[in-house]
């Protein structure tokens, strides 16, 4: 069960939801029930200070990064 991106024309609010089938989420914002799925952005750990300021490295927990959304990055650290 994938965790989507949305993103409501209504009210512009963008949100992320657990998908149990081909419907669409309600927004949770407005109640919306026409949101549109938005391509997701990967997180990248660039080398040194490319780009964002982020290391090489992996996160400590072993595994991706988990914290992306549409407009932030901030969970790779």
């Amino acid at each position: 069960m994938p965790i989507y991106e949305y993103k409501c024309p209504e009210c512009a609010a963008e949100f992320e939801e657990l998908v149990f089938g081909d419907g669409l989420p309600a927004c949770p914002r407005c109640g919306g029930t026409n949101s549109e799925r938005l391509i997701s952005r990967p997180c990248l750990h660039l080398p040194g200070d490319a780009h964002d300021g982020y290391s090489a490295s992996a996160p400590s927990s072993g595994g991706g990064c988990g914290g992306c959304t549409a407009s932030s990055c901030a969970g790779c650290h």
